[in-house]
């Protein structure tokens, strides 16, 4: 059987957002690398709904790690991506393709995802889409 963040991965890459979201606690909270903290599932849905509506994303070589305890994971990938939509004061979206290294930081609980920490180079993206 696969690991919560492989599950949560696969999930991701497949577009299965309801999937992802059965991963995570009702409580969750999402640290985004931008941004004030979401809390709650119903937020991160809305966070999902958005992302698919402004970004094509796939990650790839996910390498994942987890602490003794089971508690604590953490992630590091590339994600290649392109811009759909122009996302709020964003830049324009004009199809630009990116490819970034993210690293992603978990909670986990009860086989269950409890935060979700994003960290990726906001300047890096911002070059790559001729910003």
């Amino acid at each position: 059987m696969s690991s919560v963040l492989e599950q949560y991965y696969q999930c991701f890459n497949a577009g299965n957002y309801d999937g992802m979201l059965a991963l995570l606690s009702d409580d969750v909270v999402h640290e985004p690398c931008q941004g004030a903290p979401r809390h709650g599932k119903a937020l991160f849905r809305d966070f999902l709904q958005h992302m698919e509506r402004c970004y094509r994303e796939q990650v790839h070589a996910p390498c994942l790690f987890y602490s003794a305890d089971g508690k604590r994971a953490a992630a590091e990938f590339l994600l290649t991506g392109t811009y759909l939509s122009t996302d709020s004061d964003l830049p324009p979206a004009r199809g630009q393709t990116y490819r970034l290294r993210v690293g992603t930081f978990f909670e986990l609980n009860g086989g269950q995802i409890t935060r979700v920490s994003n960290h990726y180079n906001l300047q890096d993206w911002l070059r790559q889409i001729g910003a």
